[in-house]
């Protein structure tokens, strides 16, 4: 009798084992199918190739002589605040694609397939940390074709890209969740631009905290998108670790624990 319990309870573990790796290979599979839509539809990139570089000239070249005096004054302000902003507002493409795919009924066609049922969501979001990773190269190489030149060096710089990235992917689990329930992609991309737009420009990206109203300063300086931008110049430009960085790290991983069981317990019931 205890040989047979024993044998079923290894059977079940191998089960549970296979069934993981099963779905991560899947996750992977989706993923890749996500990189061919991109290079099947090129202009799918045009937010994180067009978007960076528009928005580091205007920027810089508008506000760089009244907030900073120069423009190679406020390029070490602006170049991490624009790469903040650049990706975590690319991470709204997550939920629209995903609304998008579900409404043409995509999802459905691969519910008769034979792979894990949470594959197609999780390959979107393995899928797009491409985008954040390109987005993220832009930005700063615009940044290095206009002068900025980041005190820290190349290995901080590195560390600040994946530290956006990083909290972009945490914060396209919240777009994804909107993509799972809102009715139409448009909906999806207006409640998250309505989520993003005060987060990101009443934050530190542009402008020194001290110059706004006393009255929006406490909310500026409790944005995450404050601390972000923060632990972003401080490792670019000085090479520091401080605790920005753990506020944005913690930040990112309460995401994922509130905002994926929420996505994948909808998109259970959706598919």
């Amino acid at each position: 009798m205890k040989s047979t319990v024993m044998k079923q309870h290894s059977e079940l573990q191998l089960k549970n084992h296979t069934s993981l790796r099963q779905s991560v290979r899947n996750s992977f599979t989706m993923a890749y199918r996500g990189l061919l839509k991109i290079k099947r539809t090129p202009e799918q990139l045009f937010d994180v190739t067009l978007q960076p570089i528009l928005f580091t000239l205007m920027f810089t070249y508008i506000f760089g002589g009244a907030i900073s005096g120069d423009v190679q004054s406020y390029l070490p302000v602006i170049i991490p605040g624009i790469l903040v902003q650049t990706v975590i507002t690319t991470s709204i493409v997550t939920g629209v694609q995903l609304r998008e795919d579900m409404d043409k009924g995509v999802f459905d066609r691969f519910k008769s397939l034979p792979i894990a049922r949470i594959a197609p969501l999780a390959g979107a979001l393995l899928a797009d940390t491409i985008r954040y990773a390109i987005a993220t190269i832009l930005t700063l190489a615009m940044g290095y074709l206009m002068g900025y030149q980041p005190g820290a060096g190349f290995g901080y710089v590195a560390l600040a890209g994946i530290l956006v990235i990083v909290c972009s992917w945490a914060i396209s689990w919240i777009f994804a969740f909107f993509g799972v329930i809102a009715r139409t992609a448009s909906s999806v991309q207006g409640i998250s631009m309505i989520v993003l737009f005060p987060l990101t420009f009443l934050s530190n990206a542009f402008v020194p905290v001290e110059t706004m109203p006393k009255w929006l300063q406490w909310f500026v300086n409790i944005n995450p998108i404050s601390h972000l931008v923060t632990a972003v110049r401080d490792l670019a430009n000085m090479g520091t670790v401080g605790g920005d960085l753990a506020y944005s790290l913690i930040g990112a991983a309460v995401i994922v624990a509130v905002f994926a069981p929420l996505t994948v317990r909808a998109y259970m019931r959706r598919t």
